[in-house]
């Protein structure tokens, strides 16, 4: 497993367009991703777990890949945010 603390530094914060994107480059790994945030975990394949965290500019999360490209995916994923 890879795992990675992301600060967001997009400026509107994760809306469900941004969302969108990022979920779409998610899926594109084969590794499993998660998202977790005040001790919560979602899917990181899933758009509405991703948006449920309702992260804004300048919050922390925890991103984690387990899988055969989970470097691959973990390094994609974060420089997206």
């Amino acid at each position: 497993m890879t795992e990675k603390d992301v600060t967001i530094s997009i400026p509107a914060g994760l809306t469900a367009k941004t969302v969108t994107v990022i979920v779409e480059k998610a899926n594109s790994f084969s590794s499993s991703i998660v998202f977790e945030s005040d001790h919560r975990r979602v899917n990181g394949k899933s758009l509405l777990g991703v948006l449920s965290l309702g992260l804004k500019c300048g919050d922390t999360f925890a991103l984690s890949a387990s899988g055969d490209d989970e470097i691959d995916a973990v390094e994609a994923l974060s420089a997206m945010l």
